[in-house]
């Protein structure tokens, strides 16, 4: 009798540990692939992490650099921003990002309304080395609203952005905490910051005001001098949920 309670103790623990590895490895995918919760909830995958289907350079240009490490690299593409061929208004964009240079510098435009002109008719989230906070560092919202705190990893480990845009409202995440959020109607005055700030926005010469900014537009990730790698590229539309 007590040998086979052995057994079936036994077998009972093999299922019960079969069960959470199937069901950690549905909550989990293989790189440049969505999970099954994310498919069912509507997530698109925007690269593929085996060539550059989707994606351009923003003057039109065919992108000159290659995918490395399946994923895809703006340094020297030929563009200023390379960019997904599709616009978008109101979403949650997910992506994973990593460097190995001290000085990097790069970024992810989003609702860029122009593309020959994405720095001043788009959104930028700062990519960054460093670990400082500012408008400037990693995180933030481009020249508008500071990081709050900088939690990046160390160089050459892999950061997960998250940026969620729904109307007016956006917000950053880096690595799961939120570091950066802003109202963009609260930006009202042309080349004012509401903490009474200057931002570089401008359009035919002239200051502008951020809440004037379109709210749809494309997404693109910036080639500022530095190699930097991106894959993991997904998004939410949120365009059908008022």
């Amino acid at each position: 009798m007590g040998c086979r309670l052995h057994t079936f103790a036994s077998l009972t623990a093999t299922l019960i540990l079969t069960i959470s590895a199937t069901a950690a490895n549905s909550a989990r995918a293989a790189d440049n692939e969505l999970t099954n919760e994310e498919k069912q909830a509507g997530w698109q995958l925007l690269f593929n992490g085996r060539d550059l289907t989707g994606w351009k350079c923003n003057n039109g240009k065919p992108i000159a650099t290659s995918i490395e490490q399946n994923s895809l690299v703006p340094y020297k593409s030929g563009g200023y921003i390379i960019v997904y061929d599709k616009p978008f208004a109101d979403f949650v964009l997910k992506c994973d990002v990593r460097w190995e240079d001290a000085r990097c510098n790069s970024g992810i435009f989003f609702r860029v309304e122009n593309l020959a002109n994405p720095v001043h008719t788009g959104f930028e989230v700062q990519v960054m080395s460093g670990s400082a906070t500012g408008k400037h560092e990693f995180g933030a919202i481009y020249d508008l609203v500071a990081n709050s705190k900088n939690v990046s990893k160390a160089i050459g480990e892999w950061n997960t952005v998250e940026i969620k845009c729904q109307g007016a409202n956006l917000s950053v995440k880096v690595n799961g905490e939120e570091v950066a959020k802003m109202n963009c109607d609260q930006f009202d005055k042309a080349g004012l910051c509401p903490d009474g700030e200057k931002h570089k926005y401008k359009l035919n010469g002239q200051a502008r005001a951020i809440k004037d900014f379109a709210r749809s537009g494309y997404l693109g990730l910036q080639d500022h001098g530095h190699k930097v790698w991106y894959k993991n590229i997904k998004l939410l539309d949120l365009s059908s949920q008022k």
